[in-house]
């Protein structure tokens, strides 16, 4: 074990109330316990949207007072783009968030009960699970322009995949139908040679 997953541990106090969350793209199903595991109230399941965000938010805060706790850490898998929005509004409502690696879910979840099938509720308890143990990570949401520079760096590696596929392509079809055009025209993709490939 190392320091750092030591900090993240000692992070997780009797008061805390960890959040598991078991991100989808339409429903999320969230459950809640302590620092022993021990959970508290049923699972929820709410919207990907700002209503659901909401009512999440005020479940969680209801469980904390209830039970007196202090603190509040939600841990969730990184699903793709769809936690995005929930993380983000958790950030505005000051809620700490953390990510979970989703290798650690799978291979995690045959410890309760024998079974690796894929449930969202069992999903959403193992998270917390890991959260508990401290295998987790905080996430980096930008903002701004640097949200903005992140999103055109994203961008610009999916189009330059793309070119570097069309000009596959062009090369299959040259070396296929035209293998010689290539001892003729140095470059195919000047605008000459374009019009040649046209007609």
């Amino acid at each position: 074990m190392n320091s750092t997953q030591n900090e993240r541990i000692n992070q997780i106090t009797s008061s805390t109330l960890i959040v598991g969350v078991d991100i989808a793209k339409f429903k999320h199903v969230a459950r809640a316990q302590d620092y022993r595991g021990v959970e508290f109230g049923k699972s929820i399941t709410f919207e990907n949207d700002r209503e659901g965000f909401e009512m999440f938010v005020s479940w969680f805060r209801k469980l904390a007072t209830e039970k007196g706790f202090q603190d509040v850490i939600v841990g969730m898998e990184p699903t793709g783009h769809y936690c995005l929005n929930l993380a983000h509004f958790l950030r505005e409502q000051h809620v700490t968030c953390a990510v979970v690696n989703p290798l650690h879910v799978k291979k995690s979840k045959e410890l309760d009960d024998n079974s690796p099938t894929k449930n969202d509720i069992k999903d959403a308890k193992v998270i917390a699970q890991l959260v508990k143990d401290g295998r987790y990570a905080l996430p980096n949401l930008p903002q701004g322009i640097y949200a903005e520079l992140r999103e055109a760096m994203k961008i610009r590696d999916h189009l330059s995949t793309d070119l570097r596929v069309v000009q596959g392509r062009v090369h299959n079809w040259l070396d296929r139908y035209f293998p010689e055009f290539l001892t003729v025209f140095k470059d195919w993709e000047c605008k000459s040679t374009r019009q040649m490939l046209s007609l």
